[in-house]
């Protein structure tokens, strides 16, 4: 077979688009915004409280609104994409988040800011899954790994400085403006989409499927919304155990109704090949570990060491900025074919477990071990991410690209919200069985108000710090076992594809 031949064969192999670094930078734009209102909005909750006269469920629906519609469509909307085009969907995921932006910069209530945050969410998740399929399709073999790493860079960066972009705009402006300040991105992304984005979609014409896009919806918004109301309303509550009840069921039901169905909008059989598999179980558990390990540091940097919000939140920048220092420099897109996919995802896997047990042992004591955890963890999301997302989305044949995008995107959810909740409980667990009498308090400020006297204090602080330590080396020990089955399962995937183009190998 001659080069030309297999280019024709393999649809990845297409030529570049001449303009696909200007379209990277527009659709990487686009990206920043949606992630950064998944934590924008946490440092104006004292604002909101006080302008909208919201109460403690209006403000978690605030929040949590915008990530349960965005994580409940992914797979609906990448779907959605394949089949009607995804410059289509792109365009329209700007124009639904940049609308949605406007609501709810102008709401006068809160049920109005909780309606636009779901709005929001639905345009978020047409983004999500759109961003990453358009780069497959306009980047070349040699270029897709480089290009996905500036993909995680944006994705991490955004996940990582919310706060720090809301906590400067509330230093200068009311509330709204954290929302208003999408607009202009918004528009700048329409006019470049419109204008330099090729058209992309699925040629074989299957039909949409309905009540799978409607199961796909309803189960992963349950499970997402036991996840997020777990550590507030309890694990063993009714609502929780019905919600992730009624999920588990509703997916269950949707993996039977596609494995049944003859146009599948997510083919099961993906999760017969190992390289899908294993790059999954290493997406989710990278979420978890850094999902997670934020939620406690945040905790660890107020509560123990003093800082205030925007203090703690420049004290966690140095994870954000070490991966996007490596990323830009191509050293994770340079090393991945000499060391190939699963060495590489294993050792950044196994980096971000290294760093979360050193904050874990070294950051108790002060800003100096817990920044060398930073440092070490980011340079293990900077590995391991990019070559995850290519896996993943190397795994799906291109033309279901924006369904591998929806499941990426679906797991970065899941696994950030598995981390909060997980490494949370370990947290409280550990926390109750040293200080029992504290266990009744809402928080650590309000166990310390209600402390009698500085030794009680000094008890309650050193078991709050206790409790993330062994939350940490938990989640530490997580993330090393996931990047070993990860490593494990894309090695053997590989063995598989090379046995298979060369059977004279085999044989002998």
């Amino acid at each position: 077979m001659t080069a030309t031949d297999a280019a024709q064969n393999n649809p990845l192999a297409r030529p570049s688009h001449p303009q696909r670094w200007l379209i990277l930078g527009v659709i990487c734009l686009a990206q920043l915004v949606v992630l950064l209102d998944n934590t924008v909005l946490n440092v104006a909750i004292p604002s909101l409280t006080r302008e909208l006269n919201a109460s403690t469920a209006d403000v978690q629906w605030m929040i949590n609104a915008y990530s349960l519609v965005q994580s409940g469509l992914l797979l609906t909307a990448g779907s959605s994409a394949d089949r009607y085009g995804r410059k289509k969907m792109l365009i329209a995921g700007l124009a639904l988040f940049g609308i949605g932006s406007l609501v709810a910069g102008l709401a006068g209530s809160s049920a109005q800011l909780i309606a636009a945050r779901a709005g929001m969410g639905v345009g978020g998740a047409l983004l999500m899954t759109t961003t990453l399929a358009v780069v497959v399709q306009i980047f070349d073999d040699g270029e897709r790994v480089k290009a996905i790493g500036i993909w995680s860079t944006v994705s991490s960066l955004g996940f990582a400085v919310g706060p720090l972009i809301g906590g400067v705009m509330l230093d200068h402006f009311w509330w709204g403006a954290i929302f208003l300040i999408n607009i202009p991105v918004a528009v700048i992304g329409l006019v470049a989409v419109a204008r330099l984005v090729p058209e992309s979609k699925n040629a074989s014409g299957e039909r949409p499927d309905l009540l799978g896009a409607l199961l796909s919806t309803i189960g992963m918004a349950a499970v997402v919304y036991a996840i997020i109301s777990g550590p507030g309303h309890g694990w063993t509550s009714g609502r929780v155990l019905l919600t992730a009840f009624t999920g588990v069921a509703v997916l269950t039901g949707f993996v039977l109704w596609e494995l049944h169905i003859p146009y599948p909008m997510l083919d099961m059989h993906f999760f017969r090949n190992q390289k899908f598999v294993g790059a999954v179980a290493g997406a989710v558990l990278v979420a978890f570990g850094m999902g997670g390990s934020l939620f406690l540091l945040t905790q660890q940097l107020q509560f123990v060491l003093g800082y205030g919000p925007l203090e703690a939140g420049l004290r966690t920048a140095p994870l954000a900025l070490s991966v996007v220092a490596l990323n830009l420099t191509g050293l994770g897109a340079r090393l991945v074919p000499r060391l190939g996919t699963p060495l590489t995802i294993a050792s950044g896997m196994g980096l971000l477990a290294v760093g979360l047990a050193s904050i874990a042992l070294l950051g108790g004591d002060g800003y100096g071990g817990m920044l060398l955890g930073l440092l070490v963890m980011g340079a293990g999301i900077a590995l391991a991410m990019p070559a995850m997302a290519n896996a993943i989305m190397s795994a799906i044949p291109p033309e279901k690209a924006g369904v591998g995008a929806g499941v990426n995107g679906t797991l970065a959810e899941c696994g950030n919200g598995l981390g909060v909740a997980v490494l949370g409980a370990v947290l409280n667990s550990r926390f109750a069985a040293l200080v029992p009498s504290a266990v009744g308090a809402a928080s650590l400020p309000a166990a310390l108000a209600a402390a009698a006297g500085e030794e009680e204090r000094a008890r309650i602080t050193d078991a709050f710090s206790s409790g993330l330590e062994t939350s940490m080396l938990g989640g530490a020990v997580a993330v090393l076992a996931g990047g070993l089955l990860a490593a494990l399962l894309l090695r053997r995937a590989e063995r598989g594809e090379s046995d298979r183009a060369d059977p004279a190998a085999t044989a002998a």
